[in-house]
């Protein structure tokens, strides 16, 4: 068991003073068998109250409302979390899927509906040909297929750090051999989907138990990576970024069938689009003794 902090400082600064529109605040960690929320916070300046909701995933959704013009808008937010995740889990898989390919039954493919299906075009089947690649003979053990797939995505493309909004398409992810984490977990997400797996996408921050774990900016950031459906052990986390499985060093705060559904602050503003300056982001997550809480 360890104990983290973390601060994540959202800042927007605008030319003159504008109104700000409804903004939805994901900042909430999941809790689960081995995440348990010591303590959180969430403060917005200008003070404003906080209405919290559950979003379709079951994600805790804060969302505030604006009446007066700013020139500046902060949402600061200050977690402290109980980190109990094993470092070498073990799953439970159902016997029917213990070899590939299985099915699903049909209650598991009524409820994991879109997350089945592939997002992005492949028309000459290229990604699917390259996925089908790692599928030993016709029977293949379900958990190495799917290790196979997770470490040959992180030892073919390249981490960077981008700061540009949005996600490559897995196709270009995988012509140029690069991309960030976002990118890299969507292209592991759309290959096993091709290969009839439920997945879907989660972000969160790094915890870095094990140490030299890569992210957007390193430790100490947010993150993104890929939880992937197996009946009997349900949602298995993989990070193709680290080649990693488990969530021994991450932290998840949203699970979402896209990318775009999991952005930390989103809201608009009323004025001219020249009005805005810039937006900055600050994320630390600190280890701390039990002690000082």
């Amino acid at each position: 068991m360890a104990m983290f902090r973390i601060t994540h400082k959202t800042s927007y600064r605008y030319r003159c003073p504008v109104l700000p529109g409804p903004h939805r605040l994901q900042l909430r960690p999941r809790e689960s068998r081995g995440l348990r929320i010591v303590s959180a916070e969430i403060k917005v300046t200008p003070p404003v109250p906080l209405s919290w909701a559950h979003d379709v995933f079951g994600n805790a959704i804060a969302t505030v409302g604006f009446s007066e013009l700013t020139d500046t808008l902060v949402v600061e937010s200050d977690v402290t979390v109980d980190h109990g995740f094993e470092a070498w889990p073990l799953f439970d898989i159902a016997a029917s899927a213990l070899s590939f390919p299985f099915s699903y039954s049909g209650e598991e493919v009524l409820d994991l509906g879109a997350l089945l299906t592939p997002r992005y075009p492949d028309p000459d089947g290229r990604l699917q040909t390259w996925t089908r690649g790692f599928v030993l003979g016709s029977r293949t053990d379900t958990l190495s297929l799917l290790q196979d797939i997770n470490t040959a995505i992180s030892a073919w493309i390249s981490y960077e750090s981008r700061d540009a909004e949005g996600t490559q398409p897995p196709l270009v992810t995988l012509d140029r051999g690069q991309g960030s984490c976002r990118d890299i977990a969507l292209l592991l997400i759309e290959a096993v989907r091709g290969l009839g797996f439920g997945a879907r996408i989660v972000s969160g921050y790094l915890a870095n138990r094990t140490g030299g774990m890569t992210g957007s900016a390193g430790a100490g950031s947010t993150h993104a990576w890929a939880e992937i459906y197996l009946p009997g052990a349900g949602w298995i986390t993989f990070d193709p970024t680290n080649r990693t499985m488990g969530d021994y060093s991450l932290i998840p705060v949203a699970v979402a069938r896209d990318i775009s559904q999991t952005v930390p602050v989103s809201g608009s503003f009323v004025g001219a689009p020249g009005d805005f300056l810039d937006l900055t982001v600050d994320v630390r997550v600190s280890e701390v003794q039990p002690e000082s809480f």
